[in-house]
């Protein structure tokens, strides 16, 4: 029997100790927005508009119409780059198509560099050197910019990418190429990066 009533005292105390505790509490709470990545291009490098799919694409101004090419004939264009505003920031690839080969783009070559301003010519692109090369001139018409090698755009149209072109009908096109035409066009492919 005592041992029975020294239980039920202990049981007792235990009780009484935790009714007595407080508690207090802190809550937090954030909101999360998701943001924009968008890039717009241009042919003059001031007026810049989104060209997003292979039917609005933009028409390259080549210096010299590429109208009447004869062997030898190297013409140049610009296109730039930049992000919309507002945007994150983000990554520029250069893709080829895979048609660019046909008809005279079997015989053409280029390259492309990044140049400094929004001149294009045969100057500011020998100038700009290889350390510049986004497709290393000489190349088939379907080269692609190197793996890996890619521009930076910054956040809300912080900087413009000059991308300055250089087709060339080399010296030794055949004679068949004479008449022949073809539609090159290139994607420029944009990726966004964390902040």
């Amino acid at each position: 029997m005592r041992a029975l009533l020294a239980s039920g005292l202990v049981l007792g105390v235990g009780a009484s100790v935790t009714l007595a505790a407080w508690t207090d509490s802190e809550h937090s709470q954030a909101t999360f927005t998701a943001g924009h990545f968008g890039i717009v291009g241009s042919t003059n490098g001031t007026t810049f508009t989104e060209h997003a799919t292979a039917g609005s694409a933009a028409t390259l101004n080549f210096q010299v119409a590429p109208t009447a090419m004869a062997p030898g004939t190297t013409t140049y264009a610009l296109y730039s780059v930049s992000t919309i505003n507002p945007s994150v920031a983000g990554t520029v690839a250069l893709h080829a198509t895979g048609t660019n080969n046909s008809g005279l783009g079997a015989h053409l070559t280029y390259g492309v560099r990044t140049v400094s301003g929004v001149t294009c010519n045969a100057a500011t692109f020998n100038g700009a050197g290889s350390a510049a090369n986004v497709v290393a001139p000489g190349q088939p018409m379907t080269a692609s910019s190197t793996q890996g090698v890619t521009q930076t755009v910054q956040a809300n149209s912080g900087n413009r990418v000059n991308y300055c072109f250089a087709v060339t009908l080399p010296t030794t096109a055949p004679n068949s190429a004479q008449g022949l035409t073809t539609t090159a066009s290139w994607e420029f492919v944009a990726t966004s990066t964390a902040p």
